[in-house]
């Protein structure tokens, strides 16, 4: 969906929107919620969010309340602070649930959930009423109209937030997945009609014998099997019924808001390795997401990574936090935005993760400008906490504001307030979606991700592999974005080089629009067995698609699995007998890899090359090929060996994969040791630098072509014959503004 041309995107367009969430119900005092906000204002934040709750603003139906929203807001107005108003629809009113019984989510047990948020924790109300039920449909229609005619005369308000942290939770709330209930059901059908024509059609498809659409049932079994009713119903759930409730939502707000103000929704976080995020991308003007770099430990696989019943360790945990918390996730949320739309982390943490009895570590200064301008070097536009003060209720106690719960100051408020000062003197350059075109893009395949799912432990590796493709990717110096298959097919053409970390599941569709990127000029690198299982679930004979046969040209040859070293099993199944896994041993570089050599993990697939030339030999066997097709060329890597950059490290791993990027065309974007991400407006640019090691770094940088370098925080930096010396400490994230 892309932004009405008529929208109010001003002051998201100069402003660098970096405040803070005031409160969740229920509200503290009104006379200390106006103290916050007045200490915010003094502390240079320019935004504050509010948090409507359906069941206390609508306590009777009809009867409609915004009297504490309204004061909240004129008073932030009177401070010169902005709002962001969100919704909380999923915590409906009692009444809603007494007139109309059936519009309880049915669970995957064919039962009612009996469970009804009476406060905004622990879930915002999740799962909340099926949004699929004409009652639900008409009475948040209503009120969201009635919220937004009332509260939209106040021009304050920034933006709208349509569901926070999107999703039911029902799974982690109630112990059932959702929604089960007729009228869903009923959307499912239509969806398959829709999909599939006739069901004719989808019987020649799936290869059944279905007689009417109300045969096809999702599974309910307790485990997960993969089947392909169950593939399209968690496709359907969430890229076309949660999709349906967003857009809804959407058109509800832009028909009774006055001014025209953006809309958006926000993920917890991310979906790695999924498209879902494009598809909610585009059911409103843009997508956010909540960032808690500290709630979770490091990735298991990684090294350095400790045994869960281990102690963290300070560097490695850090350093994730770092990445995975931040770089990571907000590349992939700003790869799934319509070009040109904004990259909210829409909550922030400031303070430490509570959760009943385990109490989480207060972030330092240093944590908050870590995590900040780490957010802030992969493009993000506006930052807002969570939350100002320490919760109340007891699911989160005392926990993640930037304040405690009494006093008007902290370290990590500071630091805060000294950040958004200095974001706020760069506000046209921080605040515009600038960040430089990649040249290499990882490609994500919804349907991959849905079949992967259904397969033991396959999404692990799923996304494991596109995480250390973009591990490469971001500690080498090269920009890269994320692209969807389904969503950004016009935009292939900009990349030089297309990455396929792990394509197990490959239609023939996106088999053919692959084959001709290529034949285009474009490079692709896939990892092993393309295709190995089609569209609808079964495995082609061959054992690789017949599009992606044709793309690598090969015909495949054998698969087996690779031991992991010294008998561990950190990614791999423990054996069921003797002779499953190879004992790996070098893959070496043969053709245009000569004097590379590999170390496989997980998989070794061998090919016979057919009209493509060899490139990495096991033994006398084939496990690597290229394809050259007119200018273009189509890379076929037998093994993940991608894990190489944080598993079992193999420095020759990364040395290979840089090499076929080479030749792909590929170089870094800055040559120094420091990683260097850019944000480019008219006059000016902002360089990240970024140190993920150990040890502090010097190093020289070039500026010849600027007047002007000073860091983010005002210092000078000195200049001579073009050059610059800086330093940068383990761990940290530098920022210079260079002018013109």
């Amino acid at each position: 969906m892309t932004p009405d041309k008529t929208m109010n995107w001003e002051k998201l367009r100069h402003l660098f929107p970096f405040g803070s969430h005031l409160c969740r119900e229920p509200m503290p005092e009104m006379s200390e919620l106006k103290r916050d906000m007045e200490n915010l204002k003094v502390h240079g934040f320019n935004l504050i969010k509010l948090q409507e709750h359906w069941m206390v603003n609508e306590p009777a139906e009809g009867q409609y309340n915004f009297s504490l929203l309204e004061e909240l807001i004129d008073y932030a107005g009177k401070l010169d602070l902005a709002v962001y108003l969100g919704l909380t629809c999923q915590q409906a009113p009692f009444w809603l649930y007494q007139k109309h019984p059936d519009i309880r989510m049915v669970g995957k047990n064919g039962l009612p959930l009996s469970y009804l948020a009476n406060s905004t924790l622990p879930s915002d109300g999740k799962p909340g009423p099926c949004p699929d039920h004409p009652a639900v449909k008409e009475a948040e229609n209503r009120f969201i109209a009635k919220l937004v005619s009332t509260l939209g005369k106040y021009r304050n308000i920034l933006v709208w937030n349509t569901w926070q942290e999107i999703g039911y939770w029902a799974e982690g709330i109630t112990g059932q997945s959702v929604c089960y209930c007729q009228h869903t059901l009923n959307f499912f059908w239509q969806y398959l009609k829709e999909k599939y024509k006739d069901l004719d059609n989808l019987n020649r498809c799936w290869k059944t014998r279905y007689l009417d659409w109300p045969y096809i049932s999702p599974s309910r079994a307790a485990g997960t099997y993969f089947e392909i009713q169950t593939l399209e119903w968690n496709y359907f759930i969430e890229n076309v019924q949660i999709a349906a409730c967003l857009k809804r939502r959407y058109q509800v707000i832009k028909e009774n808001d006055p001014e025209c103000r953006p809309v958006f929704a926000h993920k917890g976080t991310p979906s790695i390795g999924s498209a879902v995020d494009w598809t909610y991308a585009r059911c409103q003007d843009f997508l956010g997401s909540s960032n808690y770099p500290a709630w979770t430990r490091s990735h298991p696989w990684d090294d350095g990574s400790p045994p869960a019943q281990e102690k963290p360790r300070k560097f490695y945990s850090l350093f994730s936090e770092m990445y995975d918390g931040c770089g990571l996730k907000f590349d992939y949320l700003r790869s799934c935005q319509v070009d040109g739309n904004p990259v909210w982390a829409a909550e922030f943490q400031g303070g430490p993760v509570v959760t009943g009895l385990h109490q989480g570590k207060i972030p330092s200064p240093q944590d908050i400008r870590r995590w900040v301008l780490s957010c802030l070097s992969t493009g993000v536009t506006g930052i807002c906490f969570w939350v100002t003060r320490a919760e109340i209720l007891p699911p989160e106690i005392n926990g993640f504001g930037l304040l405690d719960s009494l006093g008007e100051t902290t370290e990590r408020f500071e630091e805060a307030s000294r950040i958004g000062r200095a974001l706020s003197q760069f506000a046209n350059l921080f605040s515009q979606p600038n960040y430089p075109q990649a040249a290499v893009g990882i490609l994500i395949d919804e349907l991959n991700y849905q079949g992967c799912r259904l397969l033991d432990r396959a999404e692990n590796h799923l996304v494991y592999a596109i995480r250390t493709w973009h591990r490469l990717l971001w500690g080498n110096n090269i920009l890269v974005d994320f692209i969807s298959l389904s969503h950004d097919q016009q935009k292939l053409s900009q990349y030089k080089t297309l990455i396929l970390p792990f394509p197990f599941f490959l239609s023939e569709e996106n088999g053919e629009m692959l084959t001709n990127y290529v034949q285009q000029g474009g490079h692709l690198i896939s990892g092993p067995c393309p295709g190995r299982i089609n569209e609808y679930g079964f495995c082609p004979r061959g054992e690789i698609s017949r599009q992606a046969s044709k793309l690598f040209g090969v015909s495949h040859e054998s698969l087996t699995m690779v031991a992991e070293p010294g008998r561990n099993n950190r990614c791999s199944f423990p054996e069921r007998t003797w002779g499953e896994y190879l004992q790996a041993e070098w893959l070496t570089g043969i053709g245009p890899l000569v004097g590379q050599r590999i170390w496989p993990y997980f998989y070794l697939e061998t090919f016979l090359p057919k009209a493509a030339v060899p490139c990495l030999k096991y033994k006398k066997k084939i496990a690597g090929t290229v394809r050259k097709q007119g200018n273009g060329t189509a890379w076929l890597l037998g093994t993940m060996a991608n894990y190489g950059v944080t598993a079992y490290r193999r420095e020759e791993n990364s040395a290979a994969l840089l090499s076929i990027l080479k030749r792909c065309g590929i170089t870094p974007d800055y040559p120094g040791k420091l990683i260097r991400r850019r944000r480019i407006g008219r006059n000016q640019e902002a360089w990240f630098f970024i140190n993920p090691g150990r040890k502090t770094i010097q190093e020289k940088v070039k500026i010849s072509e600027w007047r002007k370098v000073e860091t983010i925080f005002g210092e000078k930096i000195p200049v001579i014959h073009g050059w610059m010396m800086l330093k940068v400490r383990p761990l940290e994230v530098k920022v210079l503004i260079l002018s013109r």
